[in-house]
């Protein structure tokens, strides 16, 4: 599926299409936003080498987040996550296993599966989460008026990210990236930076 050609400014609404796994909990799917500041060429990444994006959550209060949202029945898990990730955040990339030849992964790289109880109806989800290096950043996007994007630190991001379970994520994310030892990058992928990060 090609994003950039299926491109509108309209997120797509509605449960009738939404998948649920055996025991009755809505799927849902994101990715974590990433790239490397300050690297160029090929290095050595520690954490302070990473970005991630964060997204403000469309009810107040609620804090920062990954981009999520539902899988549904017309499209692979992997669209599901860069169509949730293009709808909320504005980004582009590439959906990846750093280090690791696509040709020998047969499988989605996918940095884990959860189960987790929504704060406000006490509803059930299976979560599942990606590594999206980003590539490019649009300026229109379709939640553009009902979010804030902020490229922050890992360090930043621990601290301000509301769920669980995406604080999990992040942490193998950043295992993944650091214990992959050196890596071939270039901070021209994405340069934009927008917004700061107020409390």
């Amino acid at each position: 599926m090609d994003l950039k050609n299926m491109f509108t400014l309209v997120s797509r609404t509605g449960r009738h299409m939404q998948r649920y796994n055996f025991q009755g909990h809505r799927q849902v799917v994101g990715c974590i936003p990433y790239r490397y500041k300050g690297v160029n060429g090929k290095s050595i990444v520690d954490e302070d080498a990473i970005e991630v994006l964060v997204i403000s959550s469309q009810r107040k209060g609620k804090g920062m987040l990954f981009p999520k949202g539902g899988w549904e029945k017309d499209e692979s898990i992997k669209e599901a996550a860069l169509r949730e990730t293009m709808e909320e955040a504005g980004v582009l990339g590439d959906v990846e296993q750093p280090g690791v030849s696509p040709d020998f992964l047969n499988k989605i790289p996918e940095l884990g599966k959860w189960s987790f109880k929504s704060n406000n109806n006490n509803n059930c989800y299976e979560g599942r989460m990606f590594p999206l290096l980003v590539k490019e950043q649009l300026e229109f996007w379709p939640e553009k008026d009902v979010r804030q994007r902020i490229w922050i630190s890992v360090r930043e991001a621990r601290k301000v990210c509301h769920y669980w379970w995406m604080k999990e994520a992040l942490e193998l994310l950043v295992n993944r990236l650091t214990s992959q030892g050196v890596v071939e990058a270039k901070t021209e992928s994405c340069l934009c930076q927008e917004g700061s990060l107020t409390r």
